[in-house]
């Protein structure tokens, strides 16, 4: 609070602190159903923290404590700093433009705001790992005290970190745009969770834990995994280095505090579209620019270009497109780096992205009855369903030709790569074909908002539609499929199997134009029904 209204500034603190609590125990006020989720979750958690915290402390003694403790620091501190883009709502004081009509000063409000992101579940798990972590490496009274700030200083670092990436972020991430961030979190789970996969097989073939060290040499340098590195260091009598390392931590905290002081100054004093008149040139006439000059003339350019905003602009659809990118390209990929992978995994590239063509009408939602009321006929019908198709495969053909290319050349398989790619353009055309046949026939609701793909009451159809289709793309591409093991098992088969891409591809492209010719007049003739069942949600 400002000077003048007598004020002192440490009474913010406590203010913005019961302010948290309030906001907690008002939110679990809502219903039982939130409260029990609530309390199961906080139990599970502390439960896998207090079995971590033992599991560090049984380190005492362990040559690789040190490697273990640095490392869980340098995680802990990455999901400090992302999680506010990844969750911008879930903490409704990491927004400070909520703030900013009071007569708060930058400095006690960064002091108060400290002190209440202290306050809760995700503290309290850092804090048993971190405490764990200092205490693995601890041996001795000085390394003892040196535990203590150390510990002080990391929470504070990880605490400080989220709060600056939320201040600098704060206006990106409450607009439209910034929550498509939130889709990025489908990507670093799958990434994450196959980077450990794959570190923790190369470590158990590799020499376990050893294989940390020249890592952990240059992590115990750096902040927060420094005030770990400094304990250790005052464990073992290098009192200097590890006076560095606290030293570097403490810099660490003051430059996070004074950036977010700087952005908190920044948001309380700068003006935004909400104060300042939007002030917008006069409109031009334009023609098509981007890639909407590169699109067909006519309805299927259209259909085209507004399939691909859908990709880029709405949150669920962009969502599911970047899930089946990551995906795609991790099975394969990563498969082929542990060397236990198959060439015939790319194949799960044109898979996942072919499983975008279900349940097409969905995707728009109740803005789908524009789209109805342009199809008048059988042949509006075709050239809509042709449109999406199309868009869709000018993403899935260079993407499943890179994802098979790569895994291919990991693989040192270069011989299989005209066979794979063929299989995979069959396999994409008969997903296409069945696809644009069960969009017209299983049509279901995408609700907008929340996490649920599917509106209540729908989820029987969303199975038939998926994994009916799925099943019926494989029996379309086993033409294909049949050939291709036909020409493996064969004596003198390897010289022919460099027909199966123009097989594949010509194949794909039938199988892809007839499913369209025949989903077209059972659209045109359902409108009024897939328009009721994609507006539910």
């Amino acid at each position: 609070m400002s000077a003048g209204t007598g004020v002192s500034a440490a009474s913010i603190t406590p203010v913005v602190v019961r302010l948290k609590l309030s906001l907690l125990r008002n939110g679990l006020r809502q219903s039982a159903g939130r409260r029990a989720a609530f309390i199961a979750s906080t139990v599970l958690v502390l439960l896998f923290a207090a079995l971590q915290l033992l599991g560090l402390i049984a380190l005492r003694g362990n040559e690789h404590a040190e490697a273990v403790g640095v490392l869980l620091t340098v995680i802990l501190a990455l999901g400090w700093a992302v999680m506010p883009l990844f969750f911008p709502s879930g903490d409704e004081t990491l927004d400070p433009t909520r703030l900013v009509m009071l007569p708060l000063r930058p400095r006690p409000l960064v002091r108060a705001l400290l002190a209440a992101s202290l306050v809760g579940v995700g503290p309290l798990f850092t804090f048993c790992l971190l405490l764990g972590s200092v205490m693995a490496v601890a041996h001795g009274a000085a390394a003892y005290a040196t535990a203590v700030v150390a510990l002080v200083l990391a929470l504070l670092v990880c605490v400080a970190l989220a709060r600056a990436v939320a201040a600098a972020n704060i206006r990106l991430l409450s607009s439209r745009k910034g929550r498509d961030l939130a889709v990025l979190s489908g990507l670093v789970v799958a990434v994450g969770a196959q980077l450990v996969n794959f570190g923790a097989q190369r470590l158990g073939s590799a020499g376990g834990l050893s294989e940390l060290d020249p890592v952990t040499d240059v992590l115990r340098w750096i902040p927060p995994a420094s005030a770990v590195g400094a304990v250790d260091s005052v464990s073992d009598g290098s009192y200097g280095a590890g006076a560095v390392q606290l030293a570097l931590c403490a810099a660490a905290l003051a430059g996070l505090l004074a950036l977010w002081s700087r952005h908190l100054t920044r948001l309380m004093t700068s003006p935004d579209g909400s104060t300042l008149q939007a002030a917008e040139p006069a409109a031009k006439e334009r023609g098509p620019s981007g890639l909407a000059r590169l699109l067909p003339a006519g309805r299927t350019g259209t259909v085209m270009e507004r399939s691909l905003r859908y990709v880029w602009r709405d949150p669920k659809t962009k969502a599911a497109w970047v899930t089946s990118l990551a995906i795609g390209l991790i099975v394969p990929v990563f498969n082929a780096l542990q060397g236990t992978g198959s060439v015939y995994f790319a194949c799960f590239a044109a898979g996942m992205l072919g499983i975008q063509m279900y349940n097409q009408f969905g995707q728009d939602t109740s803005a789908f009855w524009m789209v109805a009321l342009t199809i008048s006929s059988t042949r509006d019908a075709y050239v809509e369903l042709r449109g999406r198709a199309l868009a869709l495969l000018l993403i899935t053909l260079p993407y499943a030709t890179l994802v098979t290319t790569l895994t291919t050349g990991l693989l040192g398989a270069w011989g299989k790569l005209p066979e794979v790619l063929g299989l995979s353009f069959a396999l994409l055309g008969a997903m296409l074909a069945t696809g644009a046949w069960s969009s017209a026939r299983f049509p279901y609701s995408i609700p907008q908002e929340g996490y649920k793909n599917v509106a209540p009451g729908q989820a029987g159809l969303a199975w038939i539609a998926i994994f009916g289709g799925l099943i019926s793309a494989a029996l379309l591409a086993s033409p294909v499929i049949a050939l291709t093991i036909w020409l493996n098992v064969s004596a003198d088969g390897d010289r022919w199997t460099w027909l199966l891409l123009p097989v594949g591809a010509v194949y794909g492209a039938l199988i892809t134009l007839l499913g369209l010719k025949l989903a077209a007049p059972r659209t045109a003739g359902r409108l009024p029904e897939i328009l009721t069942a994609v507006s539910k949600g």
